[in-house]
Parts: C-alpha cells; structure tokens; sequence
C-alpha cells in the first residue's frame, strides 16, 4: 500500500490515494492518515464504496466512536442508522425524505451554520468521517475553515484577548440562531451549555488555533451582547475565503476532518425533494478542553 497524499485548500485539506477503506489497513498506514490529519485537517478519500462495519472498523483505528444520542432531538424509535452514526442526511426512519415541516429537518438546518461537530459536548470531537452514500443531482457543496490560519492571522492585540477565553456551547444557541426554540424541558437538559476554551494547542504539532462554532453563546464574564457580537467577528473573520476550502461531493466520497483544527458548514439544496444519504462517525476527543462548572 502506497499511500499519497495532495493538497487540495489554499492552506489545508489533502486528498488521499493508494488506499482501499474496505480492507484492514496496517499500524503504518493509520500513521500516515493520521500524520496527514495533523497537517491538513481535512483529508478526502475518493471512489470508498463501503458499508456502515467498513466504516465503522475504519473509524475505530483512530479512537473511540462517540454514540450520537445527546447530538439531536432524534427518539431512539425514529432513528434510521445505530447510534453509532450521526444521521446528518434528510431521510427518516423509512428512507423518505422530511416533510418540509417536520421538526426533525427543522433542527438540522443548523448544519448549514458554522459549527464544530460535538462542541456543546464537554469532551468535544476529535475527528469526524463522513461517508456519501447517495447524492442529489447538484450539491451540496461543504465548506470547512482553517482556525490555525484563522488564528495565525489574528492581530496580536487580539490573540492576546482570545488568550484565556472561555465560551459556553449549546445546541440551544446555534438552533436559536435560526429561531428554532421549541424545545421539551427534557431536550433542554440535554443540550445544557459546557464550557471550552477558545484558543486550543494541538496535541501532536502544538499549533494554535481557534476553538469556535455557532454553538458558542457567549464568552463567560461579558456581558452576553458583547461576547456574542466578538465571537460573530471572530467567525467571520475565520471564515474568509483564503482560509476556506470548497469540498464538491462525489458518490462514494469518504471526508475526515479534524474538529479541534477546524470548522465546517454545508451548503443548501432542495432537500424536500433530493435524497442525501450522508453517514457521519464521530471520534471522541481525548478530554475536555477545560474542567466543567455548572454553565448559566
């Protein structure tokens, strides 16, 4: 197996060849991927027909999978994946596409909002994988964002501010954005905010970046205004097009992305009349950022 790997980003993102994802992959080879993941946080790997144990076996070489209960408004009987799969496509439990009115579509509408998959969850995410199963016609494209460029290009006065920030992320906040706030007190208690920091180092290369998503709510000590207008120029600013790449979906396309380098978003489609089978594994991060306290 000869792996190789290309940039695609104008600062990030890598596509991957001379790999078969439907096989077992040596301790050399997960080295390799994940030697590439440190350096571009994204990496695309075309032409990956696999199933859900494929998908599944290959995840599980880069840690644990996080169970999606807790990430959605989704009741175990209405899941159309196992838990261990985030159900980010537009079908229900019988493979039909949502109502246009269907609470369940409501929510995921948040996907289309800057975000960093498990942020609202104390230990947020360290990887995401995403399988494309089936596809519309046209679109929809995913955008991710570089935060260590977003970071690098900070003014010092501000990267000195951002230094010991702490941000309280929720569900609640990012689906609010969108006016989605008809929520059972059970789900409220689920989604309550945790806190992280805003800057994180890397593990393995130490490189700083910005630790932001449309589930920050508010930056703990300001006044919520202020927090909320700060952490609205940060995403803007982290979100220019010199730090975005534009990934273009094919049938069969496998996308990793590192969360804690990262931010990701994808873009509208007809999604009351388009099928999109998209299937996301989710690894769990080494810990949280940051120890927790009861969030207001």
């Amino acid at each position: 197996m000869n792996i190789s790997i290309t940039q695609l980003g104008p600062c990030f993102a890598g596509e991957v060849t001379g790999v078969d994802l439907r096989g077992a992959l040596s301790p050399e080879a997960v080295a390799t991927i994940e030697a590439g993941m440190d350096r571009y946080a994204v990496l695309v790997f075309r032409g990956q027909d696999i199933n859900d144990e494929q998908q599944l076996v290959f995840s599980r070489n880069f840690g644990k999978v996080e169970s999606s209960i807790g990430g959605n408004i989704t009741k175990l009987g209405q899941r159309r994946l196992g838990v261990d799969f985030a159900d980010v496509s537009n079908l229900d439990e019988n493979h039909q596409v949502y109502a246009r009115d269907d609470r369940r579509r409501l929510f995921n509408l948040g996907n289309r909002l800057w975000h960093s998959d498990s942020s609202f969850r104390a230990t947020p995410a360290k990887y995401s994988l995403l399988s494309a199963r089936s596809l519309p016609e046209n679109g929809p494209n995913t955008e991710f964002a570089d935060m260590r460029a977003a970071y690098d290009a900070l003014d010092p006065e501000i990267q000195a501010e951002v230094e010991d920030l702490v941000c309280e992320h929720s569900l609640l906040y990012s689906r609010g954005l969108l006016g989605f706030t008809d929520f059972t007190d059970e789900e409220r208690e689920t989604f309550t905010p945790v806190r992280q920091l805003l800057v994180r180092d890397h593990p393995v290369t130490g490189r700083r970046s910005l630790f932001l998503a449309s589930h920050a709510g508010t930056i703990v000590g300001w006044p919520m205004a202020e927090g909320r207008i700060f952490l609205r120029d940060l995403i803007e600013h982290a979100t220019e097009p010199r730090f975005v790449y534009v990934h273009q979906w094919q049938i069969h396309d496998l996308v990793i992305w590192d969360n804690r380098q990262t931010m990701h978003r994808v873009r509208r489609f007809n999604e009351t009349a388009d099928a999109r089978d998209v299937r996301r594994t989710t690894i769990t991060g080494d810990g949280p950022t940051m120890t927790q306290v009861n969030a207001i």
